[in-house]
């Protein structure tokens, strides 16, 4: 339901920027970073080292691949620059950048900047914003990377095939001036594969459509796996990876004593994971690439990390060993999902996995120290909306809806520009997560469960709802466009999680094309 508020006061609102890390353009720095992907020599169809980019003019390339996730297992893969996560993109906060994506692959894609403020017109939603990029053509993205923080980027083009095919890597924003850099800066992207179907040379197997879809009951729900989603079985999913490498063939993440580490842990796939940090005690200091004031040192909790979100965290490198970092997942494929940190010159003992054990898992509700908000619960708003978020099955079929309705025909809201607007987002699922993304635009976490956020204000993109869960967050209408609300788990988006947020007076400058093909779900 959608309920008009106008107070005709101006409201001027100014957003927090994140403090990031050092510029990988140092010899240590670069090492590191490079340090995580493939070393050794593959042939052309195999996907290379992930590569860092610091330019502000460069190409894409999206094209066909092998990927080596251990010496077992070898995937077909589709990649940006020919590896799996796609070249880590490193610009400093305020730079100009030009990139142009070329695409080598049989079908049109996209690239949609998540997370990252972008102009409308550059946030790469084929039949929204663009028309998808067709085989053998090219595309000229240009804007300014204002907002400092950890985001990705991955195709928005049958999203649910192509980001799980490996279209997608990491994007960091560093702030120009950081007095505060650590000394090691490592990004990790988390992924899951299906390995009984990855050798295929057509890479069907690999695509989320070829999923059970349908209903096989009259319930309002589907049958789920233990780690699943309604509707899909999601234990197909039984090799995870880091940085496109599983188990043993992840590489370990070095330090020295006494240096301050900073782990950015990005979820490219379709399952939210719980990680954990052996050995020491870490501060959570940005989510969604926001920043979060005053963050407590914490010990032994697990993070989870839903699809498409974010977090930072950083420690100090002081008790030297070998030790876990790994996803406390209930499934057997949580142990290729792990990775160490291996102190330069360790001759101690290596730590054990405790993977199976319950450990606390942080609220970041309820976490860091209080600061200043950007709003709050009680005041006005021009806009207020309520987001019913549920699970039901029509025709035979699987359908995620908004407000018992469907993408096309979900109700798009409609807001002015200045316009403070106020969601409420119930997830009536009996059983399926929803983390919701808002394109070009941050909102403020102000309740959970009908109880205001006790810790320090989160600023997020991406928002996972568990079933039963509601929030209110906020949001000031800055950035004038039609933008993609929706669902994270993209099979929900193709099923019909997605809703608009349409500026009045906002006329697209592009002309949809019936023959592109455009699949912006």
């Amino acid at each position: 339901m959608l309920k008009i508020l106008k107070n005709g006061i101006p409201v001027f609102i100014f957003f927090i920027l994140a403090a990031c890390s050092n510029s990988p353009s140092s010899e240590h720095d670069s090492h590191e970073m490079n340090n995580m992907g493939q070393t050794s020599e593959k042939t052309a169809s195999t996907t290379n080292e992930v590569k860092v980019i610091n330019e502000n003019k460069f190409t894409i390339s999206a094209k066909e691949g092998s990927l080596e996730v251990n010496e077992a297992k070898s995937l077909p893969v589709w990649t940006f620059n020919g590896s799996v996560p796609g070249s880590e993109i490193r610009v400093k906060e305020g730079e100009k950048l030009t990139i142009n994506l070329k695409n080598e692959l049989p079908e049109p894609v996209s690239i949609h900047w998540h997370g990252l403020p972008v102009p409308n017109k550059m946030d790469g939603i084929p039949g929204v914003t663009m028309n998808a990029v067709q085989p053998g053509d090219t595309f000229e993205y240009t804007f300014t990377a204002d907002v400092p923080g950890t985001y990705w980027y991955h195709s928005h083009q049958d999203g649910a095939s192509q980001v799980d095919k490996g279209l997608y890597g990491a994007f960091i924003v560093e702030q120009k001036d950081d007095n505060e850099k650590p000394d090691r800066d490592y990004t990790l992207v988390l992924d899951e594969w299906m390995s009984n179907s990855g050798m295929s040379e057509d890479m069907e197997g690999m695509d989320h459509s070829g999923m059970d879809m349908n209903g096989t009951n009259s319930s309002d729900e589907h049958s789920q796996s233990e780690n699943g989603v309604g509707g899909h079985d999601m234990s197909m999913y039984d090799l995870y990876t880091v940085n496109g490498k599983s188990g043993e063939s992840v590489k370990p993440l070095k330090v020295k004593k006494g240096e301050k580490v900073r782990i950015r842990l990005v979820n490219a796939g379709f399952i939210s994971h719980n990680i954990h940090l052996h050995g020491h005690e870490f501060k959570v200091v940005a989510s969604d690439g926001q920043p979060i004031e005053n963050p407590a040192s914490i010990k032994d909790q697990t993070i989870p990390i839903a699809p498409g979100e974010r977090y930072d965290i950083e420690f100090i490198a002081n008790n030297p060993g070998k030790w876990f970092l790994e996803s406390h997942d209930s499934d057997e494929a949580a142990k290729g999902m792990r990775t160490f940190i291996e102190y330069e010159g360790n001759d101690t003992k290596d730590d054990q996995s405790n993977m199976t054990e319950n450990l606390q898992t942080l609220d970041i509700t309820k976490y860091g120290g209080s600061g200043k908000a950007l709003f709050d619960l009680n005041q006005q708003y021009d806009i207020e909306y309520t987001m019913d978020l549920n699970t039901k099955v029509r025709d035979s079929e699987s359908v995620f809806t908004i407000n018992d309705r469907t993408w096309p025909d979900t109700e798009k809201i409609n807001v002015q520009k200045g316009d403070l607007v106020k969601v409420k987002l119930k997830n009536n699922s009996k059983k399926d997560d929803h983390p919701m993304h808002l394109h070009g635009h941050f909102f403020q976490v102000l309740s959970k469960n009908e109880k205001t956020i006790s810790g320090a204000p989160i600023m997020k993109d991406t928002l996972n709802l568990k079933p039963g869960e509601e929030y209110i967050v906020a949001f000031k209408a800055n950035n004038p466009g039609n933008w993609m609300f929706h669902c994270h788990d993209l099979h929900h988006a193709t099923a019909g999680m997605v809703t608009q947020i349409n500026y009045k007076g906002f006329k697209p400058d592009f002309t949809p094309d019936p023959e592109a093909d455009n699949k912006p779900e």
